[in-house]
């Protein structure tokens, strides 16, 4: 597609680059406008979102060269270079949660809860960073022929040229969408805090779990070839969900 959206002289803004901070913003965006509902201060939320982007950042980075070292060994500092593309959203989940963790400590705020408030808003912004891999060719899919594939052109694309492929980086846009409008829906009949949180991570999963299978990239290995890195990862992140699900909801029927 279009990697380099344009360049002027030796500055090149790279698409990647552009929608990944298009749906950071988005994401810090429609949080802060939720947090009211929430009673968390919009700049608490700020504060935090920085945290995250950091630490997710790091995490997402990290896990991708983890993972694909072998094309960074001849020139390490290509492990730097973001915005070419290269982020692993788990590792970037598990960073973020973690460097999240102790900001909500520092804060004094409720995990929880906090988390609840910015679930939808981190779920528009997964969507519109998506984009930003599908003009980067990054986190391509499989060969096919169904009539919406496409096939990639330009020179500096990360997919493989002139070949027509599932557009997956579309399929995991319009997921993480539809996962903004299910979160916004479960909000709005939440029984206890975290159902919102947990429903993201839950249903999260799901959706990247289904779309991995038609993945073309090498993303590393968890079960005898057959599931990818993000796939095992999505397995076990689905079912410690799943049980601090059941745990919250007994805790909050016993409350009644």
């Amino acid at each position: 597609m279009h990697p380099i959206l344009f360049n002027f002289g030796s500055f090149s803004l790279y698409t990647y680059g552009l929608f990944l901070a298009l749906g950071f913003m988005a994401a810090v965006w429609f949080s802060k406008r939720n947090a009211r509902f929430y009673d968390i201060k919009p700049d608490d939320i700020s504060d935090l979102f920085f945290v995250v982007l950091v630490c997710g950042l790091l995490g997402s980075r990290l896990l991708y060269v983890l993972i694909n070292f072998e094309d960074f060994q001849s020139n390490l500092l290509d492990i730097v270079k973001l915005w070419k593309g290269g982020l692993v959203f788990f590792g970037g989940f598990i960073g973020g949660v973690a460097g999240s963790v102790v900001m909500i400590r520092i804060k004094k705020l409720s995990f929880f809860k906090t988390a609840d408030s910015i679930s939808p808003g981190v779920a528009l912004g997964h969507a519109i960073g998506r984009l930003g891999c599908f003009f980067a060719g990054c986190c391509y899919g499989r060969q096919c022929d169904l009539p919406f594939a496409v096939k990639f052109t330009h020179p500096d694309s990360l997919a493989p040229l002139h070949m027509f492929l599932h557009p997956t980086q579309i399929y995991m846009a319009a997921s993480n969408l539809a996962l903004f409008f299910i979160l916004v829906w479960i909000q709005k009949h939440k029984r206890f805090h975290g159902m919102v949180f947990l429903s993201y991570v839950m249903i999260y999963s799901v959706f990247r779990f289904i779309i991995e299978f038609f993945r073309g990239d090498f993303r590393g290995d968890f079960f005898f070839d057959f599931f990818s890195m993000s796939q095992g990862i999505g397995i076990v992140v689905f079912f410690i969900a799943l049980a601090m699900t059941v745990k919250l909801a007994r805790s909050s029927h016993a409350d009644r």
